[in-house]
């Protein structure tokens, strides 16, 4: 029986591990660099386990990690609320190694603030 309960104790450990392993985490981002502009989403998906926006950001095309999809929607931000042609408001960190990436702390449309984190 021990060796039974040892088994999944370290199948339990090792699938851990590797969710932990393959999850980006927000450390690769710049959180003292603040970027708060306006702008018009370019493409979004709206999919876990985040949901992303391509937007222009001074003069470039950028891709910005949003929540994942349940807790956007739990907050009230939909799917049709970030579609492309949609104008935002958009608080973020940018990526410390990938130029044209970005992380949001919130979004505002039509004037309504969405947290993200």
């Amino acid at each position: 029986m021990a060796y039974v309960k040892n088994i999944s104790l370290a199948v339990v450990f090792l699938l851990c591990m590797s969710f932990t392993y393959f999850h980006h985490g927000w450390a690769n981002y710049d959180q003292k660099k603040v970027l708060d502009f306006k702008t018009t989403i370019e493409q979004s998906v709206y999919e876990n386990p985040h949901a992303l926006a391509e937007v222009k950001y001074k003069g470039e095309t950028w891709t910005v990690y949003l929540a994942p999809a349940s807790r956007m929607t739990a907050r009230g931000l939909s799917a049709d609320m970030i579609k492309a042609g949609t104008a935002v408001r958009i608080v973020a960190y940018p990526h410390k190694t990938k130029k044209t990436e970005m992380r949001a702390e919130r979004i505002f449309v039509d004037g309504e603030k969405y947290e993200l984190r």
